[in-house]
């Protein structure tokens, strides 16, 4: 019998509730994985969205690195590095790597929110067991969290997509193609990142984690052509998820379109999806157990 006593489980009973093994109260929406709404998964994307008015700077400060990548390695070092090709044509350096970059900015501003912050709401300030006190499932948590990663990781993309345009790196109409991309790069990484997440159990399993994001985007195609590596690491290029990214975003950007890029949007759509499906149970074994 639960300590609340006959009273309280009379009123519980009377409001739809059920007790968990523990003896506690938990809503009904929390005690079996449901289908997420669309509709209550964009409340946690609104309330995220009211949260960061007054964390705006975290926000902005995201816009500068990749912008000083570009006028440094992309601008800076075009006349030392000469001409690449992208399929049949022929491109700057700069126009080589502004694409590589604008799928690292999809890239970071996608796995932020859904790391760190994640990681900060679930095991420090217990955000979610408020948030679950509503009708809220952790389906649609788990929708909404990755919503908002991904919504962030678009913006990025087209604050840098227009910083190419005025800076003539747009060569091709099928650039315009390149947002979306950079819409689903976000949403392979959020999905990706809050199923990681999950399973971390400290601020350290998390900052391992994070070292993998470096080499990543280092090595993706980002800054040199998979040409110069060697055959089994240009194999691990091949297959990293922001080397999809890059390859599509950077063909769409000249105009380079063919067949093969729609294997690269199938990874990262069944990579994303992956992630979401396994947040979804991680949160509901976490929050809801």
């Amino acid at each position: 019998m639960s300590e609340r006593g006959p009273m309280a489980l009379a009123e519980a009973g009377s409001a739809g509730a059920e007790l968990d093994p523990r003896g506690r109260f938990v809503a009904p929406w929390r005690l079996t994985p449901v289908l997420p709404s669309p509709d209550r998964a964009a409340r946690v994307i609104s309330r995220n969205i009211r949260v960061y008015r007054r964390g705006w700077v975290y926000l902005i400060s995201g816009f500068v690195e990749p912008f000083l990548y570009l006028l440094s390695m992309g601008v800076g070092l075009s006349h030392l590095v000469g001409g690449l090709s992208v399929g049949n044509k022929a491109v700057t350096y700069a126009q080589f790597v502004a694409p590589g970059l604008l799928a690292a900015q999809a890239m970071n501003g996608a796995i932020f929110d859904s790391t760190y912050n994640l990681y900060y709401k679930l095991k420090y300030a217990h955000t979610y067991e408020a948030v679950l006190a509503t009708p809220i499932s952790t389906s649609d948590l788990a929708l909404g969290e990755l919503g908002w990663a991904v919504l962030r990781g678009t913006i990025y993309a087209a604050a840098f997509l227009a910083v190419m345009a005025g800076l003539g790196m747009v060569d091709s109409y099928w650039a315009i193609a390149c947002l979306p991309v950079a819409t689903l790069l976000s949403f392979c990484f959020a999905g990706l990142g809050m199923a990681v997440t999950s399973y971390m159990r400290s601020w350290q399993d998390l900052d391992t984690a994070a070292l993998a994001l470096l080499p990543l985007f280092l090595f993706s195609g980002t800054f040199y052509p998979l040409s110069v590596y060697p055959g089994a690491l240009a194999w691990l290029v091949r297959v990293s998820p922001l080397y999809q990214g890059v390859d599509v975003i950077r063909s769409l950007d000249v105009g380079a379109v063919s067949v093969g890029l729609i294997w690269h949007v199938a990874e990262l759509s069944a990579l994303g999806v992956l992630g979401l499906v396994l947040a979804g149970r991680r949160l509901q074994a976490l929050l809801a157990p």
